[in-house]
């Protein structure tokens, strides 16, 4: 495959509101043909579905954020059902732990995120899981459900990479592989590419040289790049394995 994919944006943010197309052409333009709009609660998984229904290269996530794990009322799991049945959604999630912020309790967090593995595991989607300073219960959760998945803006250790890998799971890096203070190269380069994904995380995380700028995902060629140099392979290794990667995953993608 020729072609890149952001597998992580959140392009429904204001930020984007005046030139969403452009956005998104710019992003052909650069290679990327596949952007998959991530939701966080239940307002902006739908918000990304309607802009993959706009959209033919956009595809979406649906699920619950920890951040907003405290907010879900009852019913949420089955509002979350019905949005999997729009042939653009590809996964759930946003979801997992989050110990930095802890805006939900701990207890909270978890069930959310055993709710949505569970659904995950019954309608037969990927789950796109956040992990912020939980390894611990996060790899509990893990081994328990096993998921199949991708621990998105991965920022672990090569020992945490190992572990989740050997689950089957998948990682995904973002801009953060070229900063100067990124100091988990060993992780890029003893991972198999099999394993890997890419993605911006726009609008946040904005790689060298647009650092503190909005991200986009044209960015992503960015990250491929980076990642081509630290494995010391040719950019078009890295494009076709992970682009493969993706589609393997996110069985919908088209």
């Amino acid at each position: 495959m020729k072609f890149l994919v952001d597998t992580h944006s959140h392009i429904y943010y204001d930020k984007y509101k005046d030139d969403l197309s452009k956005v998104i052409n710019d992003a052909e333009d650069s290679e990327i043909k596949r952007i998959i709009c991530v939701g966080t609660d239940i307002e902006t998984s739908y918000r990304s579905i309607e802009i993959a229904s706009q959209y033919k290269n956009v595809f979406c996530t649906v699920g619950c954020h920890p951040h907003d794990a405290s907010k879900m009322e009852d019913g949420y799991l089955n509002e979350i059902a019905e949005m999997c049945k729009h042939d653009k959604v590809v996964a759930i999630g946003e979801t997992g732990l989050d110990y930095f912020y802890n805006h939900s309790s701990k207890s909270t967090q978890k069930k959310i995120f055993i709710d949505q593995i569970e659904l995950s595991k019954e309608l037969k989607l990927p789950i796109v899981i956040h992990n912020r300073e939980s390894d611990k219960d996060l790899l509990e959760i893990l081994n328990r459900y096993k998921p199949k998945g991708v621990i998105h803006c991965f920022s672990g250790n090569l020992k945490m990479a190992q572990e989740v890998t050997k689950l089957g799971l998948l990682i995904s890096f973002t801009g953060i592989i070229t900063f100067k203070n990124f100091n988990h190269k060993d992780v890029i380069k003893e991972i198999n590419l099999n394993n890997i994904m890419l993605e911006t995380d726009s609008p946040y995380l904005s790689p060298i040289p647009f650092r503190g700028k909005r991200n986009e995902p044209k960015n992503v060629k960015i990250i491929a790049e980076k990642i081509a140099e630290i494995k010391d392979l040719p950019i078009q290794e890295i494009i076709n394995q992970t682009t493969k990667n993706a589609f393997k995953l996110f069985h919908r993608l088209r």
